[in-house]
């Protein structure tokens, strides 16, 4: 059923155009739905194009952590070489990476590890209800099941070994429960024997089919009024200051404000308005198993290969890895091989129907830190991008946030820690009005 808005849409006025019809681009257009606003969103993307399509299904509140924990640096170059550690890069991509790479590895502290996380709590702590708010009222939300996250362990010490991280989460608010030799198999009694430590985190959620989560999304906006276009973006036009419109490859749309929403391609257009982000594609990758003879009881996490297995509708999905090539990179084998290895190891006996795979790109700011802001130097050009790994799990708030700033609503968090001028220099910081800033070293 869809919703009935209290304030009809200004038709006199041009609609507000959302970038991106990924989970953070149609959350942010039915919550300005929601408002009474006239929304179109464009998307140049065939829908299994988008990371949004190709994610673990986990509506991961805990996943607070950035990648760059302390220690990182010291394990990185065994990470880079071998073949079945979920760290790629593409070699010649390598000169264009290093200067993203230095400022993303100088966060590798504990300072800055909980400086991250707490940011991170506002957007993604409290996914599940965030999810169920954004979907009330459509075929979406039969999508949604609430779940532990389960987090499996060969055994306690092993555990230990992660104790900063799961301190930096306690602190934050969250709760497990430990289940250890018996009470591991009694959970779930899927996994070897010698993996017999598990932590389970309540309060979570899965989406049983992302895509069709994404396209009962979809339906829903365009059935309450809402007008979507397949094209690409080329430019955003401004006067004085004030965004106009954008310009497609089918020409041109008036617009009365602009929401860049379009993940890890949201830098190529802020570019062109004269403000440079420092946001590199990770290329990320999943395997499907159709007809999996088993599935765990929860989506769980495996730090030893670093994947997540996801229970699914009619598969076993199993997404992790990280390859560093860039917009272009078209994907290769290694990576998916070393998903397989991964399986092999923790489900030895899975036999399934078919095998399919997906590699898609997401969007790493240097600070493992999303984007939620309006551009200072163009009013009307808002931007919701950035959120590596937890795109899905943080779209519902981030598009709410996004909605509330382009409506003149309150947003009740404190959004100092997304804004953009945070990697721009000192000019951009002490005012909003300027139109010239100066980006700092890097």
């Amino acid at each position: 059923m869809a919703h009935v808005f209290p304030n009809a849409a200004d038709e006199t006025e041009p609609p507000i155009v959302v970038i991106g019809g990924g989970m953070v681009g149609i959350a942010t257009a039915i919550w300005l739905q929601k408002s009474g606003q006239r929304v179109t969103l464009i998307d140049k993307a065939e829908p299994t194009g988008r990371a949004s399509y190709g994610n673990a299904g986990v509506l991961a509140s805990s996943s607070v952590l950035p990648v760059t924990m302390p220690g990182l640096l010291t394990k990185l170059p065994k990470m880079v070489l071998n073949p079945f550690e979920p760290i790629f890069v593409r070699w010649p991509y390598l000169p264009k990476l290093i200067p993203w790479a230095l400022r993303y590895l100088s966060h590798g502290n504990e300072a800055d590890a909980r400086r991250i996380a707490s940011a991170m709590v506002p957007i993604i702590g409290n996914s599940l209800d965030d999810h169920l708010l954004l979907t009330e009222g459509t075929p979406a939300q039969r999508h949604i099941k609430p779940c532990d996250f389960a987090v499996l362990f060969k055994d306690r010490a092993q555990f230990e070994g992660s104790k900063l991280g799961f301190d930096i989460r306690r602190d934050l608010g969250f709760e497990w429960s430990e289940h250890e030799g018996a009470a591991c198999e009694s959970y779930d009694p899927l996994f070897p024997k010698d993996y017999g430590f598990l932590a389970a985190f309540g309060k979570h959620g899965r989406i049983t089919d992302p895509g069709a989560y994404l396209d009962d999304l979809h339906g829903h906006f365009v059935a309450s009024g809402g007008t979507t276009h397949q094209a690409e973006v080329t430019d955003i036009t401004h006067e004085r200051g004030q965004v106009t419109g954008v310009v497609t490859s089918d020409g041109p749309l008036a617009a009365s404000a602009v929401a860049i929403t379009a993940g890890a391609w949201s830098p190529l257009m802020t570019k062109k308005l004269g403000v440079k982000i420092p946001v590199e594609a990770e290329s990320g990758y999943h395997l499907e198993f159709w007809g999996a003879s088993c599935m765990p009881k929860s989506p769980t996490l495996v730090p030893d290969f670093k994947l997540i297995l996801s229970p699914m509708e009619g598969r076993l999905r199993v997404a992790g890895g990280v390859e560093f090539g860039g917009l272009k990179n078209a994907g290769r084998d290694v990576p998916f091989a070393a998903l397989k290895y991964g399986v092999d190891q923790i489900l030895p006996g899975l036999t399934y129907s078919k095998e399919t795979r997906w590699m898609g790109h997401r969007p790493a700011p240097t600070d493992s830190i999303p984007i939620i802001d309006e551009l200072p130097n163009v009013k009307g050009v808002y931007l919701g991008f950035g959120h590596q790994h937890v795109g899905l799990t943080g779209s519902a708030r981030t598009g709410q946030i996004l909605a509330n700033l382009i409506t003149g609503e309150a947003t009740n968090i404190d959004l100092k820690p997304y804004k953009v001028t945070r990697f721009m220099g000192a000019k951009a910081s002490q005012s909003r009005t300027a139109h010239t800033y100066q980006m700092e070293a890097s």
